[in-house]
């Protein structure tokens, strides 16, 4: 069993950015120091073929960030300056949720310390989201006929765009997703299933919403599971406008996870947002989402 981390540099951010790019590091030393995964799961990420990255953008767009020629409003939209630390990460977190999803398939669990990158589209970035790497997880897994239905549930919340854009109506795909109703992007595209939260809500309220979905999830019959977390519906976050504590986003986690291995569901993990102040508390919440997988899957 294996869990997959982008093995590259930290990508250079302006001081005073938004988003806190160090957190990967911190969850990665976190996982080690706490021993929440087995030290000889952990995995760099391979990377991410353009044949791969073409399956969920037009060929157009994977050239222009490979070879830094992003016209200056995409560059906008994504909120990240080029830089060949920036490709070679989004190539190696598209590469960690192929290589996770082919891992959970064969060992029912995995995941990678990175990704959720759901706002990516197929001609253009957005959100922090260069490449969409769940939706290059999902087609290449459909294409390649290791599953004929996949879920994808999205808990990040912020709702994720690029995942409904590119896989809304592909057959076997059933896109979920639980974000905050005021919240990025302010012009959503719709997925199968969205459900809008009110500002302030709190642990007992979204824990009744996600009861309330995954009958629906278990419905599809998913072969694989795609679990897009998100640290970032904590009440610490600066971007959430929710107000779930630690105790409620493990509880959150513990829901999905049951489910899946009630259901003999393989699920893979991607981290989604996080953006606390501090930024430990993302990493906190990262970290627990691991450390409720190896519970309840017992490894």
């Amino acid at each position: 069993m294996r869990f997959f981390f982008p093995d590259v540099e930290e990508m250079p951010v302006p001081p005073g950015h938004r988003f806190p790019a160090v957190k990967y590091r911190l969850l990665r030393e976190m996982i080690e120091c706490e021993a929440i995964l087995p030290p000889e799961s952990l995995t760099p990420s391979p990377v991410a073929t353009v044949e791969d990255l073409t399956r969920a953008h037009s060929a157009e767009y994977v050239a222009a960030v490979l070879d830094g020629t992003l016209s200056p409003d995409i560059v906008r939209r994504i909120g990240l300056p080029w830089s060949p630390a920036l490709v070679r990460r989004s190539r190696a977190t598209v590469g960690g949720s192929l290589a996770a999803a082919r891992e959970a398939l064969g060992h029912g669990i995995s995941g990678q310390l990175a990704g959720g990158t759901h706002h990516a589209h197929r001609d253009f970035g957005s959100g922090f989201c260069v490449f969409n790497d769940l939706a290059v997880a999902a087609l290449t897994m459909l294409e390649e006929g290791a599953c004929q239905r996949i879920a994808i549930v999205d808990l990040d919340v912020h709702q994720g765009d690029g995942n409904a854009a590119i896989l809304s109506g592909q057959a076997g795909m059933l896109v979920v997703g639980i974000q905050g109703e005021r919240n990025f992007p302010f012009r959503r595209v719709p997925g199968d299933i969205d459900i809008e939260l009110p500002d302030g809500t709190d642990d007992r309220a979204y824990l009744d919403a996600l009861a309330d979905v995954l009958p629906a999830i278990e419905a599809h019959r998913p072969d694989l599971l795609l679990y897009l977390s998100g640290a970032d519906p904590l009440r610490e976050d600066k971007l959430g406008r929710l107000a779930l504590t630690h105790e409620g986003l493990a509880e959150r986690d513990r829901m999905v996870f049951q489910m899946c291995r009630r259901r003999g569901i393989p699920v893979s993990i991607a981290i989604g947002g996080g953006y606390a102040v501090p930024i430990e508390a993302s990493v906190k919440g990262y970290a627990n989402t691991f450390r409720v997988a190896r519970e309840v899957f017992e490894f």
